[in-house]
């Protein structure tokens, strides 16, 4: 199981991603699953994988060795793709080829296989944008309704994002709950943790910034403790419920066990 969430907000996009992936309590190991193709002053794509491994690392090998789609007679890969929905298309292509690939293998042994992507970027002459693509290579583009998107474990950090993230929140707020999302999902499922990978991409600028966050990192550490506290001191602060408020505490009699 992996996390990944893409935030765009007015000001850029930033991607966060965990390296986990685990085969049983007694295999967990650490992969990268945030990738980055950039062109400075060009095109800067970030790809997030989430799902079976294999599938992910198969699907970026045939799409950075350039991929023939339907219709067409040349090879074309994230450098070459005209614009970012283009690019969508390709990963789409690769992701559901590998899928139809190992079909026969995983029905004959009963295996099920999920993978998904999140592809985020812009390229020059272009608008920035974010994409979920499918296993069966679909894609849905992120709006300004939700300004972000998830993959994997994320059903523990999308309430922070639901309720706090805006199209117009600055991008260093928009980075800090990512990051509480994150610290959410790793105290709920061991199968998700870090280091984590991030990228921060300025709209139109056709760069991004790359970080690494170790489980040690100060700010993180902090962060996660300063959120703990934070909601201790909120649910303290709210009213009882008023039906409970003046309930008679019933005291059971305890029972002794003579063996």
């Amino acid at each position: 199981m992996t996390y990944c969430v893409g935030m765009m907000v007015n000001e850029g996009l930033a991607m966060i991603a965990d390296t986990r992936t685990n085969a049983g309590v007694d295999n967990i190991s650490s992969y990268k699953k945030l990738h980055v193709t950039e062109v400075t002053g060009d095109r800067v794509i970030s790809i997030a994988t989430a799902g079976n491994l294999s599938v992910t690392q198969t699907a970026l090998a045939m799409l950075a060795d350039g991929v023939v789609m339907p219709g067409h007679d040349e090879p074309e890969t994230l450098l070459t793709a005209p614009t970012l929905f283009r690019a969508a298309q390709l990963a789409g292509y690769c992701l559901n080829q590998v899928r139809q690939d190992l079909q026969p293998t995983v029905q004959a042994d009963a295996l099920k296989i999920t993978a998904s992507m999140l592809l985020g970027g812009q390229i020059g002459g272009g608008k920035m944008g974010l994409y979920l693509i499918y296993a069966q290579g679909n894609f849905i583009e992120c709006g300004e309704d939700t300004p972000y998107l998830q993959i994997g474990e994320l059903k523990y950090g999308k309430p922070i994002l639901d309720r706090a993230l805006r199209p117009d929140t600055p991008m260093a707020e928009a980075v800090k709950l990512g990051l509480i999302s994150f610290d959410s999902t790793i105290r709920s499922n061991i199968a998700v943790g870090p280091p984590f990978d991030m990228i921060v991409i300025p709209r139109d600028q056709l760069h991004g910034e790359q970080r690494r966050i170790e489980a040690d990192d100060p700010y993180f550490k902090d962060l996660g403790r300063r959120w703990s506290e934070a909601l201790s001191q909120a649910h303290r602060n709210m009213p009882a419920p008023p039906w409970m408020e003046d309930s008679p505490v019933v005291t059971r009699p305890s029972i002794s066990v003579v063996g």
